[in-house]
């Protein structure tokens, strides 16, 4: 209820496809499982999408391997890894999700998308600046516009290293990879007047939707190929077929494949739009629009840290997490702390949040971020502490511990460093420690100094046991230790 409200229906299914369907495919496949779900449970979400519902879809699917060690940390729950925010689940403050953030913030394009199924990204979060408009093409994506920009501009902004939507004046959209400024060029309709960087997130009206189900109706039975839907959708319907060639056999994949699905898309908008037209257009989230991306380590340190800095991004954040009021000024500090009951001696600077803790004693300095932390001390600056227990003393700055139960009074737990603890359903207690400076997604079969397995071999572990009996384990070595600090 606290997000996704009183009336939103909720169903999950997993992906149960070898090798992966990519998310153009994942998307057809997750909605014939939610659809399958839904019947099961007494209501039929085909007539209810027809009717003017408006359906909502998060991809959530991923190792993780730029977050690690985090997501082990949740037992290969990526979506679920925690936020600077607090919900009350049954009587006990829980930290918000990535995954439950993101569907608190996409919520809001629910009233103008009935008849409409989105599909989101688990790890980021946006806030538009053009406000929430309706979409006016069978399948739209998400995309902060800008105007044409010069050759010059084109470089200066680097975008060459983004996926991009093109619009024209008649409201049509193309969409690139990363390409060039002359590539763009040579590929773009002659009235394209905008250009941004894509989220990747789309809608697909119902009757599109059902139209693609019925085309890749085969894949979907035999849960075979792999297709995304930026090459394999939206290219294909919005690039002429010589470029859409090109553009692919650049990327690796063979050309007769790739002439053999450009002809097949061409066939299928033929026939679910005889009349022409494109398919495709954009929802512009505006140029000024704010994205606080969670899905690296580095960002997740970064944005975290966002929320204890000056400036109208950060205290929109702030807002949004619910760490002030909606319309409190930025230089309103009392939502950051929240629940928490601190020694008389803790010193807490202004700028940090921190969220219901038991500290007794010690020093909390600037740019600061602690969610349900359990320590007799503490003394740090810039530091994240999310779901923390130690009988020592917690010191240090920089670093993230996460999910991190320290039973060694005699021995300090450093906050200047990255760890992340992993507890599993058969008793194994995991500290996985990690830098800053590592990035998971090279160091993955890596064992670190100090770590019994590697990021994969946590993720190969915890791939058979029961997310929910691993948070029992959890929660029952946080309440163990925390019954130790006075």
């Amino acid at each position: 209820m606290q997000v996704t409200g009183t009336t939103g229906k909720v169903l999950a299914v997993h992906e149960d496809w070898n090798g992966g369907a990519g998310n153009g495919l994942g998307t057809l496949y997750a909605y014939k499982k939610a659809r399958d779900k839904a019947s099961g449970l007494g209501y039929d979400l085909d007539a209810m999408l027809s009717g003017g519902s408006s359906v909502a879809l998060y991809h959530t699917a991923g190792k993780g391997t730029r977050l690690a060690p985090l997501p082990g940390a949740e037992n290969n729950n990526k979506p679920g890894v925690k936020l600077p925010a607090l919900l009350d689940v049954g009587g006990v403050p829980q930290a918000l999700t990535v995954l439950e953030a993101v569907m608190r913030q996409t919520s809001s394009y629910a009233s103008a998308r009935g008849g409409r199924i989105s599909v989101f990204w688990g790890d980021q979060v946006f806030v538009p600046s053009a406000g929430i408009t309706k979409s006016t093409h069978a399948a739209d994506i998400l995309a902060a516009l800008r105007p044409m920009p010069s050759k010059e501009e084109w470089e200066a902004s680097q975008l060459h290293q983004y996926g991009l939507i093109a619009l024209g004046r008649s409201g049509d959209a193309t969409q690139l990879e990363k390409v060039t400024y002359d590539t763009a060029m040579a590929y773009l309709p002659a009235d394209v007047d905008k250009v941004g960087t894509s989220l990747g997130s789309f809608s697909l009206s119902a009757k599109l939707l059902m139209a693609l189900m019925d085309e890749f109706a085969p894949e979907l039975h035999g849960k075979t190929a792999c297709l995304d839907s930026d090459p394999h959708f939206w290219m294909p319907l919005t690039l002429r077929r010589d470029d859409y060639l090109a553009v692919m056999t650049n990327k690796g994949d063979a050309a007769e494949a790739s002439a053999e699905h450009y002809d097949r898309m061409a066939a299928f908008k033929a026939k679910f739009q005889p009349d022409g037209g494109s398919l495709l257009g954009c929802v512009d989230v505006g140029a000024a629009a704010l994205w606080w991306d969670y899905g690296r380590l580095e960002l997740y340190q970064i944005n975290n840290l966002h929320t204890t800095e000056v400036g109208l991004s950060p205290h929109l954040l702030r807002t949004f997490l619910k760490l002030q009021p909606v319309d409190a000024p930025e230089s309103d500090t009392a939502g950051r702390q929240q629940g928490n009951r601190l020694g008389a001696g803790v010193a807490v600077d202004p700028t940090s949040v921190m969220l219901n803790c038991r500290i007794g004693a010690g020093r909390i300095g600037a740019g600061c971020v602690l969610v349900n932390v359990t320590a007799p001390t503490v003394d740090v600056d810039k530091a994240i502490l999310m779901g923390v227990t130690s009988a020592a003393p917690v010191e240090g700055k920089c670093g993230v511990l996460y999910n991190v139960v320290h039973e060694l009074a005699g021995e300090p737990l450093s906050a200047s460093a990255v760890r992340a603890d992993v507890f599993m359903s058969d008793g194994r207690h995991l500290p996985i420690k990690s830098s800053m400076a590592t990035d998971g997604g090279k160091a993955w079969k890596q064992t670190l100094d100090g770590n019994e397995l590697s990021f994969e071999g946590v993720y190969k572990a915890n791939q058979a046991l029961s997310v929910a009996e691993c948070q029992k384990a959890s929660a029952a070595a946080h309440a163990r230790v925390a019954a130790l600090v006075a």
